[in-house]
């Protein structure tokens, strides 16, 4: 239950800040001249690639009469769905990656705690320690 809750929470963080990098992908485009139906379908698709590859935060777009007639709209949609599929599944990884590398350090810390009580618990066993009577208060 812990795992899922820090891979929800790393995904969300992750995926902000995908959202805040993209907002303006479309102007941009059209900005450095790329046709408004290619930018169109790479807006589109790439939403599709990243609720594909499982953000939360994108919906499936796909404007299928547009996809079937219009080659620079198809052209765009099919760009981005690949790109942000994979840029998604590569932030997605991280993310489950550092919450292994998390989970690893704490069960390493446990283990140190461990040995560090079973060494304590035994330090002093078979030693005679009657003298030490006068350290107790």
């Amino acid at each position: 239950m812990k795992f899922v809750k820090q891979v929800v929470i790393m995904s969300l963080a992750f995926s902000l800040v995908g959202i805040s990098g993209c907002s303006n992908t479309k102007k941009d485009m059209i900005k450095a001249g790329y046709p408004t139906s290619y930018a169109d379908g790479f807006d589109d698709g790439c939403h599709s690639g990243k609720q594909a590859a499982g953000s939360f935060f994108d919906k499936f777009k796909k404007d299928v009469n547009r996809f079937s007639s219009d080659s620079k709209y198809a052209q765009g949609w099919s760009d981005a769905f690949r790109q942000c599929e994979s840029k998604q599944e590569a932030v997605s990884r991280q993310a489950r990656m550092s919450i292994e590398m998390q989970n690893y350090r704490a069960q390493q810390k446990h283990y140190k705690w461990q040995e560090r009580q079973h060494f304590n618990s035994n330090f002093l066993k078979g030693i005679d320690t009657s003298n030490f009577k006068y350290l107790k208060k």
